[in-house]
């Protein structure tokens, strides 16, 4: 998958998260959570720390997408979710944008600076939001998740941050 790193500083130090460390940390329950997150922090980060990496334990994250790939993946690049900088706020959802893509917002904050991300059309499927909203599964239907978990996290993750998030 996509080489491409993530680079943040706690008290000064740099540190950089690739792919694996992220899916090592979060495991392989939901690879596409964790490669959104990838994506919005890829694509967030220089936008609201153009002249060096931003200090990790400053990033605020919130949004209306409660999957535990995403947060897991937030946690472990920014400590967020341990130091309350993580919150789930469905007023965040757009449910104009369609069932697929309406939860999948992001505001990052960091110091004076604040950035909205929306997922852009095509990049979360009708079926993988309609399994992973069911209450009770089939093996079948939890095959079919698990799959479409998985290509989801390639697709995202071979693409450029800036096709799958957009400025919201």
């Amino acid at each position: 998958m996509d080489e491409a790193r993530i680079r943040v500083v706690d008290r000064g130090r740099p540190i950089d998260f690739g792919w694996q460390d992220l899916i090592r940390y979060h495991g392989p329950g939901s690879p596409g959570g964790v490669a959104h997150a990838f994506k919005v922090l890829e694509r967030a980060l220089p936008l609201l720390a153009s002249d060096a990496p931003p200090e990790r334990r400053e990033i605020r994250i919130e949004t209306a997408f409660g999957g535990p790939g995403a947060r897991d993946a937030f946690e472990l690049v920014t400590r967020a979710v341990t130091e309350d900088r993580y919150v789930v706020d469905p007023a965040l959802a757009r449910p104009e944008r369609g069932t697929a893509n309406e939860r999948f917002v992001f505001r990052l904050t960091y110091r004076e600076r604040a950035v909205t991300l929306a997922v852009r059309d095509g990049w979360v499927s009708d079926e993988f939001i309609a399994l992973a909203r069911k209450d009770s599964r089939s093996r079948a239907e939890e095959d079919r998740l698990t799959l479409l978990k998985q290509e989801m996290a390639e697709r995202v993750m071979a693409a450029p941050a800036e096709e799958v998030y957009g400025l919201a």
